[in-house]
């Protein structure tokens, strides 16, 4: 199983949404490299859920549940879409300026590519954020 972070504004799509709805599509991903991550996606890989912009932190846990797909909003017919379901909100939501501030995160793509909407996170960082966030 692998792992992911996806970000989302919490004005355009919050954690609390996707808790009301259960279930989602991870539509409107255009950067090219974000859309690799998209297609690498297995159903039961388990992604962190992060707000963007206003908050800056992780909050919850996610579950993909559909591979990708086209997306449906792209007029174009180029961009793809993953379905994801929530599993559980964090304990303790983990900020990016902890995770700035912890030397072990240098090489993770949230700092080191911090436009990309979606990233691949490591075994290590997992496992490393899980506990930063009381979560098991």
């Amino acid at each position: 199983m692998a792992h992911w972070l996806l970000k989302s504004e919490p004005s355009a799509y919050s954690w609390d949404q996707l808790v009301k709805e259960k279930r989602t599509s991870w539509t409107g991903v255009r950067n090219f490299q974000a859309a690799i991550n998209l297609k690498a996606m297995k159903a039961g890989d388990r992604c962190f859920f992060y707000h963007s912009g206003e908050g800056k932190d992780i909050v919850g846990i996610v579950e993909v549940v559909k591979t990708a797909y086209p997306d449906p909003t792209d007029k174009d017919g180029k961009a793809v879409t993953v379905d994801i379901k929530a599993v559980q909100p964090v304990k303790q939501p983990v900020t990016l300026a902890a995770i700035k501030a912890d030397p072990k995160f240098k090489d993770f793509k949230l700092v080191r590519q911090s436009r990309l909407s979606v990233v691949p996170v490591s075994d290590e960082h997992w496992k490393l954020l899980m506990k930063m966030s009381d979560t098991k």
